[in-house]
């Protein structure tokens, strides 16, 4: 997904920066989440740049780097919302080989992809030591999931309505642009739930509306 940077899109980005280089752990852990098409991973990109360009060490991963096998991912069916929400990914995974290295009490030896979703088959990536002061930056759906919410020293939820979101994906993938689309349920559903559930917004330490790309608006 293709973003001009406005000023006022700019300005966003630097504020959450200045939130993000005042944490004082060893190793600062980021989650930038939302709905399928939020415009996480974009997202993620510019604070990425943006801390570069402070001069501070940045691991960038993307919980789509830890999905599950599609035979796990699609056994309840491949339009199944539930499959969506509890079999996409492998958390496990991605806390031993991320997570919980990167913690204040880790070994700091990381990895940062597991699997190849479309060769649907593992990746054999090589361990990585994290230098104190390093920022890590993970995007991804679910990222404030009961097994994962304590592991973020700061945490983003891009607010998206799926209308929107749904049309970004169709723009980028060719997917179906709307959101009551049968093709679509599996997602919205899904993602419904974890929203219901899990309450993102109210778990994040910040909410951004991202629903206008050029102009995002710091909700808290």
């Amino acid at each position: 997904m293709t973003v001009a940077i406005s000023a006022e899109r700019r300005q966003l980005i630097a504020s959450v920066a200045d939130i993000v280089l005042a944490q004082v752990e060893p190793i600062v852990r980021v989650a930038v989440d939302g709905v399928s098409g939020a415009g996480k991973t974009t997202f993620a990109h510019e604070l990425t740049a943006r801390m570069q360009r402070a001069e501070r060490n940045v691991i960038r991963a993307s919980v789509d780097d830890f999905h599950r096998p599609k035979a796990q991912r699609y056994r309840l069916g491949r339009d199944s919302p539930d499959g969506h929400y509890e079999e996409s990914y492998d958390y496990e995974s991605l806390r031993r080989e991320l997570l919980d290295p990167l913690s204040p009490s880790g070994s700091r030896l990381y990895r940062t992809a597991m699997f190849d979703c479309t060769l649907d088959s593992p990746i054999e990536s090589r361990r990585l030591r994290a230098d104190g002061g390093t920022i890590l930056i993970v995007d991804g759906l679910f990222l404030n999931r009961d097994e994962l919410r304590g592991y973020w020293d700061v945490s983003i939820f891009l607010a998206v309505p799926f209308e929107i979101a749904i049309a970004r994906c169709a723009r980028r993938d060719g997917s179906a642009r709307g959101a009551a689309d049968a093709s679509n349920r599996r997602y919205v559903v899904g993602e419904t739930r974890y929203l219901n559930e899990c309450r993102p917004q109210e778990r994040a330490s910040i909410v951004i509306d991202n629903s206008d790309l050029s102009q995002p608006v710091l909700l808290r």
